[in-house]
């Protein structure tokens, strides 16, 4: 009797065991930043929204205002159709040594994730996530999961230590000074990852939207109400600020009808105007204003390689580019400083062209847009921030700025290196005579036009791009590291 209890209770523990097998994760990584500096970037409000990886489905529901014990996150994770809402909890808060984020609910059976920080010397440091976890529906989650959650934590862990890595050597570079910082079309794709960027850098960020609700948002985050159309904006809610961000604008994407192409250009060319003169009369003007401006400005150009000096080109993104920058003439008269960025096409999965191409190619259907030869000048969305944030702090920067790869690429080489990255085949073309059926005037300047853009004032002024190389760049978004 006494062996057969034994034995029961020998399998008992063998069952618990197999239900429960947790599992542990590790990743490391050496800064080269002062302990206290990458420990007090983790605790900004901006951390946690600059460590999402861009290619999972992943919304920030609610988020803290510290990590200090108690204080919880509510992620909502997408895959697929479904979705569930992950809590975390901070938990262990050791000031300069580290905390741990603890699933109260979640699609896991148990979840701790520790941050580690360990100083390395006077001027560096190691940081490493420890992440204790288990799979539901024991032995068979893990037999069935457990490889697919390990190389997803590697993927992502790799990314979140990227992104730290490069955005602490980026405030390092250009000095820690915090800023007042107003951002309109910060909901937008550029917007949002600045906002968080700058959030995480420690400076103070204040969104100019069109709402008529002034005052907070939800998440604690400043906002003041602007109407292009009404001309009313709130001139002591912008007074004060070091530096304003002008980045809203209509979509360009979809069919230009009459009315599309009149929403496209007076939210350009109006909006920006009118921000300009109202900057002009504040009392205490910000010290430079960066306004967004598009490579469309260069119009259709072949080969022919395309830096600042060049003349505007021909159509209608080259006339709105054109007056867009002109509007800014107000702010320029008062003496603020004033630099109009030429954005390329911002590659992210969130959003934009690469957004809208990866279904297709994940099924294996994508292929060349026409001939394939037009030249696409393309950059990745952390390249983008970087450039801002380098458009900010370069006082002899003003003017059109590229904002571009110093590598362009055809839309040839382009598709064949996302499906290289894909693992997809690339065959199925998409000919020039559906591009103008379906998308008409938008399908020939922005789809089928060749731009051929260099950097040269970012070079010149001495922007270091992290990701100049479409391929490296690709893989980063996508997690294929």
């Amino acid at each position: 009797m006494e062996s057969d209890f034994y034995f029961l209770v020998s399998r008992a523990n063998l069952l618990v065991s197999l239900n429960m097998k947790k599992e542990v994760f590790t990743y490391r990584t050496r800064i080269e930043a002062p302990l206290e500096l990458v420990f007090r970037w983790h605790t900004t409000s901006g951390a946690l929204e600059r460590l999402m990886p861009p290619w999972e489905r992943w919304e920030i529901l609610e988020q803290p205002s510290c990590i200090k014990d108690g204080a919880r996150a509510v992620i909502k994770l997408k895959i697929g159709p479904f979705s569930r809402r992950w809590v975390v909890e901070h938990r262990g808060y050791r000031e300069g040594v580290g905390f741990k984020d603890v699933q109260v609910s979640g699609p896991f059976k148990l979840w701790e994730h520790s941050h580690l920080f360990e100083p390395d010397g006077p001027s560096g440091c190691f940081i490493e996530d420890r992440i204790e976890y288990v799979l539901p529906f024991g032995w068979i989650g893990s037999i069935v999961g457990g490889s697919f959650v390990r190389n997803k934590l590697k993927a992502v862990f790799s990314y979140r230590h990227r992104i730290i890595k490069e955005d602490i050597e980026i405030y390092k570079r250009y000095g820690e000074g915090n800023m007042k910082v107003l951002v309109t079309g910060a909901g937008g794709l550029i917007g949002s990852a600045l906002t968080a960027f700058l959030r995480a850098g420690g400076h103070e960020v204040t969104q100019l939207r069109h709402s008529k609700r002034i005052g907070e948002v939800p998440s604690g985050r400043k906002e003041i109400f602007w109407d292009i159309e009404a001309k009313r904006i709130d001139l002591n809610g912008i007074e004060g600020h070091d530096v304003v961000v002008h980045l809203a604008g209509e979509n360009i994407a979809g069919m230009w009808t009459g009315e599309k192409k009149r929403r496209i250009r007076e939210s350009r060319v109006e909006g920006t105007r009118f921000l300009c003169e109202s900057l002009s009369k504040l009392g205490e003007p910000p010290q430079v204003l960066v306004c967004a401006s598009a490579i469309g400005y260069y119009g259709d150009r072949g080969d022919e390689i395309l830096t600042e000096e060049k003349p505007k080109g021909k159509g209608f993104l080259a006339d709105v580019c054109s007056e867009w920058e002109s509007a800014v003439e107000p702010a320029v008269k008062r003496g603020i400083r004033v630099v109009n960025l030429r954005f390329g096409i911002v590659l992210s999965p969130k959003g934009g062209a690469l957004g809208m191409m990866l279904l297709p190619f994940r099924l294996g259907l994508g292929g060349r847009i026409g001939s394939g030869e037009q030249y696409w000048s393309w950059i990745a969305l952390d390249d983008t921030i970087g450039a801002i944030y380098h458009a900010i702090k370069k006082t002899e920067l003003e003017g059109p700025v590229n904002v571009v790869s110093p590598n362009p690429v055809t839309n040839r080489e382009f598709v064949k290196t996302l499906g290289r990255v894909l693992g997809r085949p690339v065959f199925i073309p998409l000919p020039e005579s559906l591009v103008r059926l379906v998308a008409g005037q938008m399908g020939e300047e922005m789809l089928l036009a060749s731009v051929r853009v260099m950097p040269k004032r970012l070079l010149d002024s001495g922007y270091e791009f992290h990701y100049p190389n479409l391929e490296v760049a690709l893989r980063h978004l996508l997690g294929r590291m």
